[in-house]
């Protein structure tokens, strides 16, 4: 008769150490593995194949290392560095995407994006408002453009000032996760934008002038995406970042999450996030029907963020997960 082996130790062993990642880990970690198979199975005949997944590998062990430290450590700092770290984390993982869609798609899908605009409203809504534009129109509407890339920490900072740690780690996951919907959309459609495609790129700044500061602002996003307002191909290196709109998608959920929690600044963000969406097109960024995509991603987004964000809770800490209230109003 063969011998039976007991794994419950092991297994439990497993578990143990898989308990110690809170849902933002875990889903950091996820989406990492995500992007290393992909490039590791699609990105052949290029060096990235191998530098991006080795690089993922390294965050990934970064991230388990800090959630066990910081589960065995009482010290304040590393508790903070945990609760705030995929935010900043975000821009690398963004500049992550840069390469990553390069090296894995060399189709463009604006052409589709230019019909579903079209076919939607007989016409491009970008050139038809340029006909409206107006300097002080486009200062304001660059400025609010630039504030997305704060809206989401006016969450978690009123969160975290009023000692709501589950809710900020549910706000937390649902913003990151939008994200990663997001980036998972500039993979399977990549696409550069109608100030590429139907607007003379360069001729922006003339043809858009904003006031004082526009033309720094709209440099500031330029090197973001990586490129310049004077490099002479731009389009075939700046990000392939429009479809789903990631600004609209987060706009709507940062929206949804002050209302949720009835958040003081919940009145100044809504008209806000209505101004910033809208800005996406009129600046050229996006389509409408980025905007579309990401409206209908939304709720989609809601549901499935909160169902794996307690499914974690439970399989983690079940006995904490059970006790608290749901975050469903």
């Amino acid at each position: 008769m063969g011998r039976i082996i007991d794994t419950s130790r092991e297994d439990s062993a497993f578990i143990k150490n898989i308990r110690v990642l809170h849902a933002v880990d875990a889903l950091i970690l996820c989406f990492l593995l995500l992007v290393a198979i992909l490039v590791l199975i699609f990105a052949k005949g290029t060096p990235l194949r191998w530098i991006l997944p080795g690089l993922n590998l390294i965050g990934g062990i970064a991230i388990y290392l800090l959630a066990t430290y910081v589960e065995k450590s009482p010290s304040l700092f590393w508790r903070q560095i945990h609760a705030w770290y995929g935010f900043p984390l975000l821009v690398l993982i963004y500049k992550e995407m840069y390469w990553a869609v390069h090296a894995l798609r060399d189709k463009l899908y604006d052409s589709y994006l230019i019909q579903i605009d079209r076919f939607l409203f007989g016409t491009d809504p970008t050139v038809e408002l340029a006909k409206y534009a107006h300097p002080i129109l486009t200062e304001i509407l660059q400025t609010v453009y630039i504030l997305f890339y704060f809206f989401p920490l006016t969450i978690g900072i009123a969160l975290m000032r009023k000692n709501r740690y589950r809710e900020f780690q549910y706000a937390s996951f649902l913003i990151l996760y939008g994200f990663f919907v997001s980036y998972v959309g500039y993979i399977l459609f990549p696409a550069v934008g109608p100030r590429f495609t139907l607007h003379d790129f360069y001729a922006t700044d003339r043809e858009l002038p904003g006031v004082w500061i526009t033309p720094y602002l709209r440099e500031f996003v330029n090197r973001g995406e990586g490129i310049t307002s004077t490099l002479p191909n731009a389009v075939d290196l700046v990000q392939r970042d429009v479809f789903p709109s990631g600004h609209t998608l987060i706009t709507l959920i940062t929206m949804y999450l002050s209302f949720l929690f009835r958040s003081k600044t919940r009145f100044i963000l809504a008209p806000l996030g209505i101004v910033l969406i809208f800005s996406t097109v009129y600046l050229r960024y996006h389509y409408v029907a980025d905007l579309i995509g990401a409206g209908l991603l939304f709720p989609i987004v809601l549901w499935t963020g909160k169902y794996l964000f307690e499914t974690w809770e439970i399989f983690t800490r079940p006995t904490q997960a059970i006790s608290k209230k749901s975050l469903q109003k």
